[in-house]
């Protein structure tokens, strides 16, 4: 086997975002196996850096480019908090050079935090036991400096919003309804995998407001966490506490391909200006709340309509310094490098299979199937065939948690593993070498320097974070040697006058 690694100065990420996600540290969460799982995540643009939280992390990150996220360890419960939820769905806020975080409560005794340097740990309380407790808390700053915060997480209660005191962080008078789910209007707020409202009605939950030429949009996800159109709705308003007008469509929704769900997010701003909106992915195997983060291109159309991209959202995108200008996103995805899938459900090779485990989940595009190795052993490899000759520019490393052994966030968490190329399955050179990496890379991302020409990649595991060598997706990604598709024929949309939510939608089928 020849060497020679290829690896480029990134220009680009893909979701899930490959971050050290923490292991649920909830026991009766872990019955079905231990697993990572992390949901309802917040990114603000606080000096020039982006500071990421979420759920259960025992801690936050931060980064300069959105590729490179360093996690920093804080514990926010204080003695006398009692339970697993360590920052659950946080609030994050930003009041002047001042940043600001709550979790979700039902009490009157969580901790109101401050920082002015959050980079550096340095944490302290603004209020010992905030007054006002709520699930899925956010915080608002507006122009003129007050301050706002909203709640709400329940499929019978709305969205509630009030203004607090500036000096006091009391509330100012009582709090308000400020949004309701209207289920039987929009065919997305309908709960279950197939919106057809068996079961549970649609919750609601993870307010967010972002401020634009003067108006207010709400942004909240709905109907459930755990199902494949798990999305973003947003509602527009002349003032901070409404009234709120929907946009009929979902902000943000991925109902499609290896990462769905695109629900209880944020929205921020990069340092050139430009949206992007943070949200949800669902996995929910081991758990119903087993999930991960993507991030996706955000803005706002010639209407002052608020938009997001998830069309091909989890192929890969260029990182905010190479993001392309704002186009509206029936013509383009600003951030999408056109880069295609290049071995989906393609012959593959593998070392061995762990029972029901098997290796065709390598590549069939389910978060939720993944292939295992009897062991973690360095003699565990992958084999994947492109078919033929084919151009490569990147490649995700998609690993499952079979047999984990963690609950709660760990911090000497690693993984290692080689990667190399053939055209002939004969003769190999190695194109990427992690065997000496020292980080925690569960969604691991590695774009070229330059593209290769190749068929075959085989991957070796070195050293495995946890549990068994199990892959949900080895995914590789680049051009391949076809020809564009030609336009659907025959498409139309069927409605029958009962039920106007829902609709048949056809077109003509194709061999290929």
């Amino acid at each position: 086997m020849g060497s020679g690694q290829i690896l480029a100065q990134q220009t680009t990420y893909c979701n899930p975002i490959n971050i050290d996600y923490g292991f649920t540290p909830i026991p009766n969460f872990s019955e079905w196996g231990k697993h990572r799982a992390t949901a309802d995540p917040v990114i603000v643009n606080f000096k020039g850096d982006y500071y990421l939280f979420s759920t259960n992390q025992w801690g936050y990150w931060h980064s300069n480019d959105m590729l490179k996220w360093n996690f920093i360890s804080k514990k926010f419960l204080r003695p006398w908090n009692k339970g697993y939820d360590e920052l659950c769905a946080p609030a994050v806020g930003v009041i002047g050079d001042t940043m600001i975080v709550f979790g979700s409560t039902y009490t009157n005794n969580f901790t109101l935090w401050m920082s002015t340097n959050p980079k550096a740990n340095e944490w302290k309380p603004l209020v010992d036991s905030f007054e006002i407790g709520g699930w899925d808390p956010a915080f608002f700053t507006d122009d003129d400096g007050k301050l706002y915060m909203y709640n709400g997480s329940s499929n019978v209660f709305p969205l509630y919003g009030i203004e607090l005191d500036r000096k006091t962080f009391k509330p100012i008078g009582t709090r308000k309804e400020i949004y309701h789910l209207k289920s039987w209007r929009y065919g997305w707020q309908r709960f279950g995998e197939h919106m057809d409202n068996t079961f549970l009605d649609a919750f609601m939950e993870g307010a967010w407001i972002t401020k634009y030429k003067n108006k207010y949009y709400l942004q909240y996800g709905a109907p459930g966490t755990e199902f494949s159109g798990y999305a973003d709705g947003v509602a527009i308003g002349n003032s901070p506490l409404g009234h709120f007008e929907e946009q009929s469509d979902p902000l943000s929704m991925k109902l499609g391909g290896f990462a769905r769900g695109a629900g209880h997010g944020a929205s921020f701003q990069d340092n050139s200006g430009k949206y992007w909106h943070v949200s949800t992915i669902m996995l929910s195997v081991k758990n119903n709340f087993e999930r991960r983060i993507g991030i996706w291109p955000t803005g706002f159309d010639a209407d002052d309509m608020m938009w997001t991209s998830t069309a091909f959202g989890d192929y890969p995108h260029y990182l905010p310094k190479y993001r392309e200008m704002d186009q509206v996103p029936l013509q383009s995805n600003p951030a999408f490098t056109g880069w295609m899938l290049l071995n989906y459900k393609k012959p593959v090779k593998v070392s061995s299979t762990l029972g029901g485990y098997s290796a065709n989940n390598i590549n069939d595009e389910q978060m939720k199937t993944y292939w295992s190795a009897v062991s973690a052993n360095q003699s565990e490899w992958l084999q994947s065939d492109l078919g033929s000759i084919v151009k490569v520019n990147a490649i995700q490393i998609n690993y499952a948690d079979q047999d984990a052994t963690f609950l709660g966030k760990q911090t000497n968490l690693y993984h290692q593993y080689k990667i190399f190329a053939s055209d002939d399955g004969v003769k190999w050179n190695l194109i990427i070498d992690k065997s000496s990496n020292k980080i925690d890379i569960p969604h691991e991302y590695v774009e070229l320097e330059k593209p290769i020409l190749t068929r075959f990649l085989r991957m070796e595991n070195v050293h495995m974070a946890s549990g068994k060598f199990a892959i949900s997706g080895f995914r590789v990604f680049g051009k391949g040697n076809g020809y564009k598709p030609p336009p659907v024929k025959q498409f139309m949309v069927l409605r029958t006058e009962k039920d106007k939510r829902s609709a048949w939608i056809k077109w003509s089928p194709v061999d290929d």
